[in-house]
């Protein structure tokens, strides 16, 4: 079993739609990048490099790079997967924790924790997102930023 932790932090704007775990949320700010900014998603595709010592994100999808301009974060990840099973692994599971004062997204985790076990492929019960606030304080609780924190566990795939 390989082991793997993702973060990652974005600042909020205007004018940008609220992409988390590749889904759109309601909300009249959304987060500044290079690509969608989808914090969710990042934080995953670090924690997946990372379980297979592929390196990370800006490694891999620089941001000088106009390729990766305004892309999807859910193309990165399929494109992580890919590298993953390049290499052998399988998601086994992944657990994610949403770091935001605003907005509370109890009624779409379970949309999100669907979207991700697609791109995943693993079983949507083995996928856990939750969410929690920083009580006010920082850049997180100012509602000037939201971060994402995600472990995964990747196994030696069945056909090796």
């Amino acid at each position: 079993m390989y082991v793997g932790i993702g973060y990652d932090i974005h600042r909020f704007t205007k004018n940008r739609k609220l992409i988390l775990g590749g889904i759109h949320v309601d909300y009249p700010l959304g987060l500044l990048g290079h690509s969608d900014a989808d914090v969710v998603l990042h934080a995953i595709g670090d924690a997946l490099l990372g379980a297979a010592s592929l390196g990370d994100i800006g490694e891999i999808f620089p941001d000088t790079e106009p390729e990766w301009k305004g892309v999807s974060s859910q193309i990165l990840l399929e494109k992580i997967m890919q590298l993953i099973q390049d290499k052998g692994l399988s998601v086994n599971n992944v657990d994610i924790i949403f770091i935001s004062q605003e907005p509370k997204i109890g009624q779409y985790k379970r949309k999100m924790a669907d979207r991700i076990s697609d791109i995943l492929q693993v079983d949507p019960a083995l996928v856990n997102v939750k969410a929690t606030t920083t009580e006010g304080l920082g850049a997180i609780g100012r509602v000037e930023a939201a971060a994402a924190q995600a472990v995964v566990t990747l196994l030696q795939s069945k056909e090796v």
